[in-house]
């Protein structure tokens, strides 16, 4: 009797371990998914080891009184609506998107000094910090034209730097929908219709100096070439030419009268042809 009852208590202990097994193993199984890592909290050791790698993606065990704080390390967007001072003390209106994502080795400092609300805690005041910084560099004609690419330059490399400091890395800055005071907008776009109006100006100007030049220099050539040709013509040469244009007349087989010696400067005198 004693002999049968042992298989039934082993088959009860097994499947008590099993039921055991079953109802824990929520306990000391857990699982990363993609595009995030794990942090193992040892409650019974100290906690989160800032040197310790996180855990990747997937399926891990742990022991049943640790437990796993999970962080999302894809690429993520912030997007914030700003008010800053120009450094006249105009308001400025802007948009301001970061694109960022933590630092994956160094997630176990992050969840210590700053936590999981990092965005909150750590990337909207450096923004905000950051913009105000910049633009109360500038005026505000500046800010929408020619120092519009300077200043976001200056506002990323002062935010990456920000966002490094406190375990975050700075992927992108995009500064949009700059808004001044309407009353500064319609006085900075008068000024730079004026700008371009006293450019065209200046273009004809000087368009108009060098056709003037250009007819002076003309003139000059015309009269230059003037000077030589009536330098180099004398009664003798002329003589010379006339005598020329009658032996080739002569020898033409028209008819004509040709007298030697008629003119007053002793020319031939052609009378007539047919």
């Amino acid at each position: 009797m004693e002999t049968s009852s042992r298989p039934i208590r082993l088959v009860a202990l097994v499947s008590g371990l099993f039921v055991a097994l079953l109802i824990s193993w929520s306990s000391i199984t857990y699982t990363v998914p993609s595009g995030f890592a794990g942090l193992v909290f040892r409650t019974f050791s100290d906690g989160i080891n800032p040197e310790e790698a996180p855990v990747g993606q997937g399926f891990h065990f742990k022991a049943p009184w640790d437990r796993i704080v999970i962080y999302e390390i894809r690429q993520k967007e912030m997007q914030q609506k700003l008010d800053v001072l120009s450094s006249n003390l105009l308001k400025i209106q802007l948009d301001m998107t970061v694109f960022h994502e933590p630092v994956r080795e160094a997630l176990g400092a992050l969840e210590i000094e700053r936590g999981r609300n990092y965005e909150d805690a750590v990337i909207v005041p450096s923004m905000r910090s950051v913009s105000r910084e910049v633009f109360a560099k500038y005026l505000p004609e500046e800010i929408n034209t020619s120092k519009r690419e300077q200043i976001q330059v200056e506002i990323e490399e002062r935010l990456r730097e920000k966002l490094a400091s406190n375990y975050i890395q700075l992927n992108d800055v995009l500064i949009r929908n700059i808004r001044l005071p309407q009353t500064l907008e319609e006085a900075i776009e008068r000024k730079l219709q004026q700008e371009q109006e006293s450019l065209e100006y200046e273009f004809r100007l000087e368009k108009e100096t060098k056709e003037a030049a250009r007819k002076r220099i003309e003139a000059e050539g015309v009269r230059d070439f003037q000077d030589i040709v009536s330098e180099g013509i004398s009664d003798e040469l002329l003589r010379w030419k006339g005598i020329e244009a009658t032996q080739n007349l002569a020898s033409s087989p028209n008819t004509k009268i040709v007298v030697v010696g008629g003119g007053d400067d002793g020319l031939p005198i052609i009378l007539g042809n047919n």
